[in-house]
């Protein structure tokens, strides 16, 4: 319910025998962990997220707007031991469940920052080489974070040849304006890539140029085979309607 202090919800959690799940409304989940795998990533979509590790496998530098319950966040912390990574989070209640979803707390490679996402990328004096942004409210994904500068802002917080990444509705009707201000921004094609079931599509752009999957084995490549394959095809698919 939300709190009549704050201008966030505050989410719940509702806990089932081998998995718990983080809920703004019964209509949809934020995040799902595993009670015996914290670490895993339960949701087909943050493993499609991850699968920016095809196109750098890794990263000295990533950022992710949108904590939720951590499932990406907790995923690169172990698996990318050498890969500094910082969090924000607008919802104060969302971070104060942190424990409960088993999030590592603040150290020398990982934090979590109570900010504005696109406050924080038009302000931040850090530069990343991948930026993730996964954030939605009890509604929708917030007007703020589908702008034209909003995207710029992203842009300018990637290295040269960055990767952002950007989880959306797949049935959402600013899609293809997202995707159009998201491409000029980057300065390169975006590659769409849709859930099996149609509801979410992830999106990844390179900062100044065409996306090449590296030759060099990502860490966890062996959990995230489903994710590669599938971005892979719609490579196949761009290259081909390309030509």
């Amino acid at each position: 319910m939300p709190q009549h202090d704050s201008p966030h919800v505050q989410p719940f959690v509702r806990e089932e025998l081998d998995h718990q799940s983080m809920h703004f409304s019964d209509s949809a989940i934020q995040s799902r962990m595993q009670l015996r795998e914290p670490d895993a990533l339960t949701l087909e979509y943050t493993r499609t997220m991850m699968g920016f590790l095809m196109f750098d496998p890794a990263p000295a530098q990533v950022a992710m707007i949108g904590l939720g319950g951590g499932s990406i966040a907790k995923f690169c912390h172990r698996h990318l031991p050498h890969t500094d990574l910082t969090a924000i989070e607008i919802n104060p209640h969302v971070i104060a469940l942190r424990a409960r979803f088993r999030i590592p707390h603040d150290g020398p490679r990982f934090r979590v920052v109570h900010d504005d996402g696109a406050h924080f990328v038009a302000t931040t004096p850090s530069r990343f080489d991948v930026l993730l942004v996964d954030a939605f409210d009890a509604d929708s994904m917030p007007e703020a974070l589908g702008t034209r500068r909003f995207y710029d802002d992203c842009a300018d917080v990637l290295q040269p040849g960055g990767l952002l990444v950007v989880n959306l509705h797949a049935a959402h009707p600013h899609v293809p304006l997202y995707l159009d201000r998201l491409g000029a921004a980057m300065g390169g094609p975006p590659l769409r890539v849709s859930d099996r079931d149609g509801s979410n599509c992830v999106v990844f752009a390179r900062r100044g140029g065409a996306l090449e999957p590296s030759r060099r084995i990502a860490p966890a490549a062996a959990l995230l085979q489903d994710a590669f394959s599938r971005i892979a095809h719609a490579l196949r698919q761009q290259h081909a309607a390309d030509e």
